[in-house]
């Protein structure tokens, strides 16, 4: 029984701490996580709606000096995109290059969530 319960209890902590590796706060972790799925987030500086399916949040700067862009394509998202300005999220989605910007495309509504 004990040597279960230990087999379990290391378990779970190593499923915690590589959870917690695919939540990258750091800019500088950005582009060594290309190409991967990973949880980027930061405060939305600037929305830019391109049409009903594209639209672009700029996160943790102003245009051009924005840590990561956030694109959300397709039209499973509805966000109230007026007012997301100055608002703590989080993205989850493949870490990308676009540009020399590091870029997470989001697709799904379970991929973007809004810290209130």
């Amino acid at each position: 029984m004990k040597k279960t319960l230990l087999a379990f209890t290391l378990l779970v902590s190593f499923a915690i701490t590589a959870k917690a590796q695919d939540t990258l706060r750091n800019p500088a972790d950005y582009r060594t996580h290309l190409s991967k799925v990973a949880t980027l987030c930061d405060v939305v500086y600037q929305v830019k709606v391109i049409s009903d399916t594209v639209t672009y949040l700029y996160m943790g700067g102003n245009v051009p000096h924005q840590k990561f862009t956030i694109a959300v394509k397709g039209n499973k998202l509805q966000l109230d995109w007026a007012n997301l300005k100055n608002k703590h999220l989080c993205v989850t989605g493949t870490v990308v290059m676009y540009k020399n910007t590091i870029q997470v495309i989001a697709f799904e509504p379970g991929h973007i969530k809004v810290d209130q």
